[in-house]
């Protein structure tokens, strides 16, 4: 990434004139509109021990709409279809100075099978975790079988439930969330998570339950975010189960499992790890329809929030455009990148030949991202994912010297200069790394660098300095040459 300012007279020195301890000033940067805080390092969030909700109910109750009423922003994957959402997804939330977690499930239902008994697990998990529940209902529908079946389970938890009524638009459904008397829940909270109806005296009584001290951080410090990409079906929710060591996220056959980005903290040979399963990238954003378009925004989210992006490419089946197109997201993201060839265990010696011949061909402009050969199936080196993790991050984060690259640089200008353009050969006049995360550099001079010579230099920067598993951003800040008066 190259981006080209004036100078506009601000004296900068020439490569070779700084000492060995010596920097460019950071007011003169500064001055110059490069911002120096920009540098990609995360906020660690306070470590306060937080209340935890389960927001629970049968599918198409209207949960999700519920969550984003509460958190006040469209984040929980919403359309009108049963089980769109299916893992749990935790979301931080604040009312009247309470800050809690609200846990968004997928819906429960009695004697699912399949995926959707994988769900309702997920939210039957979520129940026994939680500090307190929130029961949602239609208030339309009112209570089914599924209803008291989910009471039964609730009852077994023994946490404190909050019965909420949903979908009472006007004070003509009051009667129907009424008759939910009958669950022995207590008083039903007629709210409408649509328009907004009811909401602040139904989270007053949802503080009223809650304890005083929660029982998960909100954020806990330390882990590094990893983001799991890919089409869909490519198995990043079967390598975040395979990690973890247990079914953490739902896992079917069926492409587009994962709707919404599923955090999991994941511990590996005595190292925690925050993995994020993401959904699978199936189209472009404005393509998208639906869920589909949302749950697309919510992985370009998760890959902004991360650090490494673990792009999962399927090793059996050509490369698809879905493939480059995220590669393309995660280097214009700033992230580090590791390739993981997935189903490694369905490969034979043909399509390993072929495979050779794809990743020269598509992928050599991430050739600097560390690969490995996994099967998130069996297992097969999975051991192998986190010193690539390590040696992306190190590359993320490594810092040169600035006398050292000024030597660099004026070593490589001699032996390869600028080539004369016009009757003008632009020169390299000084050159510092401005920040880490990715490493991004401003090189000051006296004319425009040509995009070849440009790959030139990052491809020298790396030889020199490493930089694997990481994007490097070049900057150029132009001098234009003074007129004498």
């Amino acid at each position: 990434m190259i981006v080209v300012d004036d100078l506009d007279g601000v004296d900068v020195p020439d490569l070779g004139d700084l000492g060995d301890d010596e920097q460019i000033s950071a007011e003169t940067l500064a001055a110059l509109g490069f911002d120096l805080d920009d540098d990609g390092f995360f906020d660690d969030e306070d470590d306060e021990l937080l209340p935890v909700v389960a927001v629970v109910g049968r599918p198409n109750v209207g949960k999700s709409t519920l969550v984003n009423r509460i958190i006040g922003r469209r984040e929980a994957v919403v359309e009108d279809v049963p089980g769109v959402t299916r893992d749990r997804v935790t979301y931080k939330a604040e009312w009247s100075g309470h800050r809690f977690l609200l846990v968004d499930t997928g819906g429960w239902e009695r004697e699912a099978k399949g995926m959707a008994a994988q769900v309702a697990a997920q939210a039957e998990r979520a129940m026994n975790e939680a500090d307190a529940v929130m029961f949602v209902l239609d208030a339309t529908v009112g209570a089914t079988d599924a209803d008291e079946d989910v009471v039964k389970v609730l009852r077994g938890t023994k946490k404190p439930v909050l019965l909420i009524a949903n979908k009472v638009d006007d004070s003509r459904g009051e009667a129907d969330a009424a008759m939910l008397w009958s669950l022995g829940l207590g008083e039903p909270q007629a709210v409408s998570s649509l328009q907004g109806r009811g909401m602040g005296d139904m989270l007053d009584n949802l503080i009223a339950i809650l304890p005083d001290e929660g029982s998960r951080v909100a954020e806990p410090r330390g882990p590094r975010r990893i983001a799991l990409l890919g089409k869909p079906n490519v198995g990043k929710s079967s390598l975040l189960n395979q990690l973890a060591g247990e079914q953490r996220v739902v896992v079917d056959s069926v492409a587009g499992t994962t709707v919404d980005p599923v955090d999991e903290l994941v511990e590996i040979a005595g190292t925690t790890w925050r993995f994020v399963d993401t959904a699978g990238i199936r189209k472009r954003v404005h393509e998208a329809s639906g869920h589909e378009y949302y749950a697309s925004l919510r992985t370009k989210a998760a890959l902004d929030k991360a650090e490494v992006a673990v792009v999962l490419l399927e090793a059996d089946q050509p490369m698809a455009e879905q493939d480059t197109r995220i590669l393309s997201m995660v280097v214009e993201s700033g992230r580090a990148l590791v390739l993981a060839f997935n189903k490694w265990d369905l490969m034979d010696d043909e399509r390993r030949k072929y495979l050779e011949r794809e990743i020269e061909r598509d992928l050599h402009q991430v050739s600097w991202a560390p690969r490995v050969n996994i099967s998130a199936r069996t297992g097969r080196h999975t051991d192998k994912l986190v010193p690539a993790l390590h040696k992306a991050l190190e590359g993320w984060e490594t810092r040169v010297p600035t006398s050292r690259l000024n030597a660099f640089l004026a070593t490589l200008v001699q032996s390869h200069p600028h080539p004369v353009r016009g009757g003008k050969q632009p020169r390299i006049l000084f050159g510092t790394q401005a920040t880490t995360k990715p490493p991004t550099f401003v090189l000051f001079t006296t004319g425009f660098l040509e995009a070849g010579y440009r790959r030139f230099i990052e491809r020298r920067l790396r030889e020199e300095f490493g930089f694997d598993g990481t994007p490097v951003r070049v900057n150029l800040r132009v001098r234009e040459k003074r007129r004498r008066s």
